[in-house]
């Protein structure tokens, strides 16, 4: 079997401090796993363009790209900029690590190293199943996402272990329909991205994670966050087909669409600004 082409996807938003953090976790073995990493900046105010930017020049095995969104997406949106890119790339997987230094990239390589992930269309990382390991992460928000995981496995009917984390693993052949499109460009987008894998009968597990709950500012507003995952279980259960075929997206229609503002190889920081790809 030829070499798999992997892009590793980190997104970002006001990650100054832990941007270079997460990249410093490529040690020279991880970097060869890899064929390309981007970083995708949607908005920042801080300096975590320069940040993401530098962290890769460190990276001297492992060539890379700064990306910067050319609208405000949101963390959904991010994701299908990734998703876009792997597909104009030719990319075989695509590997989603959040740039806020909660998960480890660390913690997929044993699943790598294994290749059993070549017979899933996507492997999602989980803070919640046995030989998880939180590190502090309150005990008030551990059982909030144990009910809202039980909750959801009874809508799906399919045991969910963690509705959205940091470190999750995708066959671009899986997204090459571009189902995710239409899907929220919110925090709530891995949670449709998950739903409509059970529902597509995608092949999928979950594997456990290493978290950290550090100096990461959350962009979740607690309450409302709740009351809209709830929301999403109960509409889901009522009527799935109709859930998945509406159009949740902030733009609907319009491209998502990104500016590669540095690209980094062997240590060396090319400024630019083009394309990220060809838009549709």
């Amino acid at each position: 079997m030829a070499a798999e082409r992997i892009l590793v996807f980190i997104p970002m938003y006001n990650c100054e401090r832990q941007v270079p953090r997460v990249l410093g976790r490529f040690g020279e073995d991880v970097q060869r796993r890899f064929a390309e990493i981007i970083v995708v900046d949607n908005g920042s105010r801080d300096n975590g363009v320069e940040a993401a930017a530098q962290g890769l020049a460190k990276l001297q095995h492992l060539p890379g790209k700064v990306l910067v969104n050319d609208d405000n997406y949101n963390l959904g949106g991010s994701h299908k900029v990734a998703f876009e890119y792997a597909l104009a790339h030719g990319f075989d997987r695509v590997v989603v690590l959040h740039g806020d230094d909660q998960a480890d990239i660390n913690d997929l390589i044993p699943i790598l190293d294994a290749g059993d992930y070549r017979e899933q269309d996507s492997l999602l990382g989980s803070r919640f199943m046995r030989g998880s390991r939180l590190q502090g992460y309150s005990l008030f928000r551990t059982l909030g996402n144990h009910v809202f995981n039980l909750l959801f496995s009874a809508a799906a009917r399919r045991r969910v272990y963690d509705l959205g984390s940091g470190l999750n693993l995708y066959s671009v052949r899986y997204l090459e329909p571009r189902f995710y499109l239409g899907f929220p460009d919110n925090l709530t987008f891995n949670i449709h991205l998950l739903l409509a894998g059970i529902h597509r009968r995608s092949r999928f597990g979950f594997f456990p994670l290493s978290w950290r709950e550090e100096d990461q500012v959350s962009n979740v507003r607690m309450v409302r966050q709740s009351l809209q995952t709830g929301r999403i279980a109960v509409e889901y259960a009522k009527a799935p087909d109709a859930f998945l075929a509406k159009d949740w997206s902030s733009r609907p229609g319009r491209p998502y669409t990104s500016t590669v503002v540095a690209q980094v190889s062997g240590g060396h920081i090319e400024r630019t600004r083009v394309p990220a790809f060809p838009s549709r």
